[in-house]
């Protein structure tokens, strides 16, 4: 019996909500009637997903992929990203790795715990697969005088017309997300 509900795999057996069986039932319906896509989405399977409201009435997809399929994901990213936004139509959707941070040992343990475990190297790779497919080419770190902190990410200008319109919506994802304030924008190119 193959249907929509092998399609989400979620951690420790719990069960689905509704809205991620529906995002479930959407990659199954990709799979079965996109020919271009069959073969990529047949082994690929999501964790969770959610609806995250932002700004302006809008509101984004965020779908968990398993983090050893990501690399598998980004294959077919843009393909995959533009047939969901069509089936879910006026939301935006964002493909994120599920990552887990692990806490800091205490003093004393012998226990070493890996740097891609930390808290600001996951906010880091979320930040990366958010953008995806743009790459970051830089960031800055502004502190305001009341003490909060607002990070300012630059983007590549060569993806700028697949990803311009989604600029508030990272943003809102990666507050929803990280609890952290990002403004998202592209280097201004100076003509020489």
């Amino acid at each position: 019996m193959y249907t929509a509900r092998r399609k989400i795999q979620k951690e420790q057996g719990l069960e689905p909500d509704d809205f991620e069986e529906s995002v479930a039932q959407a990659f199954f319906d990709l799979e079965n009637t996109n020919q271009e896509l069959r073969s990529d989405l047949r082994d690929l399977f999501i964790n969770s997903a959610k609806q995250v409201d932002i700004s302006g009435g809008r509101k984004a997809v965020v779908i968990h992929v398993p983090f050893r399929l990501r690399k598998a994901f980004k294959k077919i990213h843009a393909r995959l990203v533009r047939e969901l936004e069509k089936k879910f139509s006026g939301k935006d959707v964002v493909l994120i790795a599920t990552r887990r941070i692990l806490r800091p040992p205490k003093k004393g343990s012998a226990v070493t715990r890996p740097r891609n475990r930390t808290l600001t190297a996951v906010h880091e790779a979320i930040l990366e697969d958010l953008v995806y497919p743009a790459e970051i080419v830089g960031k800055r770190v502004r502190f305001r005088l009341d003490g909060s902190r607002i990070m300012r990410v630059q983007l590549d200008p060569k993806e700028r017309n697949s990803t311009e319109y989604k600029l508030e919506t990272f943003s809102g994802v990666y507050k929803k997300l990280t609890g952290k304030e990002v403004v998202f924008e592209y280097p201004v190119q100076e003509a020489s």
